[in-house]
């Protein structure tokens, strides 16, 4: 599979969840939901850079 094509989903899997994470940050009464989102989003994120700079 071609790796770029990989890098552009995580990217936009790490925006949908970075964006969840503002929406969960101000409407969730659990503080621990905006905690879980944000790790998603920031392991993602890791898991792109990562990618871009050792594949």
């Amino acid at each position: 599979m071609n790796i770029d094509l990989i890098r552009n989903i995580l990217n936009i899997l790490f925006m949908a969840l970075a964006l969840a994470a503002v929406i969960t940050y101000f409407v969730a009464s659990d503080f621990k939901v905006f905690i879980y989102v944000c790790a998603a989003a920031i392991f993602l994120k890791l898991m792109e850079f990562f990618m871009r700079f050792m594949l």
